[in-house]
């Protein structure tokens, strides 16, 4: 009686567990035949350059703290901040009586001096003339035109020029103020081409030369890039940082950098050519190697790579892919080895929408 009963239970469990797995064959099957949406590219071949990203600090190499000469009051101010002076042009203009009459005495001493040795050299009695007299009225004709040279000088002085082309930075001093001498009047850059200040490692030393290209980049975020070149390499290493200063030329034409800024610069160090690259967020990384889904009929198939150089989000692949071949850009994350995928393209996107 036992051993019926026994038979009995174990009959339903046994075909229960027989349907069940009949059950998961279906939807393993039914899994197996859903096609995976992908969007894909073919691979092309192109140069691809090799970066070596860091910051620099911007500096004009142009600039001027102009000072005035003389001492007086301020009678006008030309420009203010911001507005782009060329040089000689007149910034401001400082009273200058006192320097006019200092130069209309000096030349009334001169013409008096001049006077006295025209008169002595028409003298037809030139024995009366000592010869000590002479030279002692041409010495003082000499010292009487230095000093209204000296004269016309602070008289010219008193209209104060702009020593370079450039952009007012500062200005330091308002109409009716009394300037003193050798005192700040203005602060002049020349921001049409910059200087990028760079201090890399020792190790990039040989990496780098005169008239390397660089590009950089007014914030982290920007992706528009300035075409800069390394003007100079300092031959130096800093013990301390273990660093050496770059400069590099940055053209500022357009006034999009200004003095003063922290940028971020990319030097490019080398170029390869005609060689296969894809789209960088096209590769899977697992176990730190680097893979790609390639398109294989209606099937995906996971084949690893060895890449090289990464130009934005283009990347060089040395080995595992041929030009020609359709690799996954979008949608490789659900794939496995051999995934059955449906290829959506852009014309396929654009009708969904619709």
């Amino acid at each position: 009686m036992e051993k019926s009963k026994m038979v009995k239970f174990t009959l339903p469990l046994l075909m229960i567990s027989m349907l069940a797995a009949c059950g998961e064959e279906e939807v393993a099957k039914k899994e197996e035949k859903y096609a995976i949406p992908v969007e894909t590219t073919t691979v092309m071949q192109g140069n691809v350059s090799s970066f070596y990203s860091t910051t620099a600090t911007l500096e004009a190499p142009q600039e001027a703290k102009v000072v005035s000469r003389i001492s007086g009051l301020i009678e006008s101010i030309a420009v203010e901040e911001g507005d782009r002076v060329q040089k000689g042009q007149v910034l401001a203009v400082i009273d200058s009586k006192r320097q006019q009459y200092d130069l209309d005495r000096s030349e009334a001493e001169v013409k008096i001096i001049e006077q006295e040795l025209n008169r002595l050299k028409k003298m037809n009695n030139k024995e009366f003339i000592s010869a000590d007299s002479m030279a002692k009225l041409e010495y003082n004709l000499q010292a009487a035109i230095a000093k209204k040279d000296l004269a016309e000088l602070q008289v010219k002085e008193s209209h104060v020029v702009s020593p370079i082309d450039g952009i007012i930075a500062k200005r330091y001093v308002k109409a009716g103020n009394m300037a003193q001498e050798f005192g700040d009047l203005f602060y002049i850059v020349n921001q049409d081409e910059l200087h990028g200040i760079v201090h890399l490692p020792e190790q990039q030393l040989t990496s780098l030369k005169l008239g390397q290209e660089a590009q950089v980049f007014n914030n982290q975020q920007s992706k528009n890039a300035i075409h800069a070149k390394v003007l100079r390499i300092s031959p130096i290493v800093d013990p301390q940082s273990g660093t050496f200063k770059v400069t590099l030329a940055v053209p500022n034409q357009d006034a999009r950098l200004k003095a003063g800024m922290f940028t971020r610069v990319e030097l490019k160090y080398d170029t390869h050519e005609n060689v296969i690259t894809v789209p960088y967020s096209a590769l899977i990384n697992q176990d730190n190697r680097q893979a790609l889904y390639v398109i294989d009929g209606t099937n995906a198939n996971r084949r690893e790579v060895e890449i090289g150089y990464r130009e934005g989000d283009s990347v060089e692949i040395v080995s595992g892919i041929n030009p020609g071949e359709q690799v996954v850009t979008r949608g490789q994350q659900n794939l496995k080895d051999q995934s059955l995928v449906e290829v959506i393209t852009p014309l396929d996107l654009a009708s969904a929408k619709n």
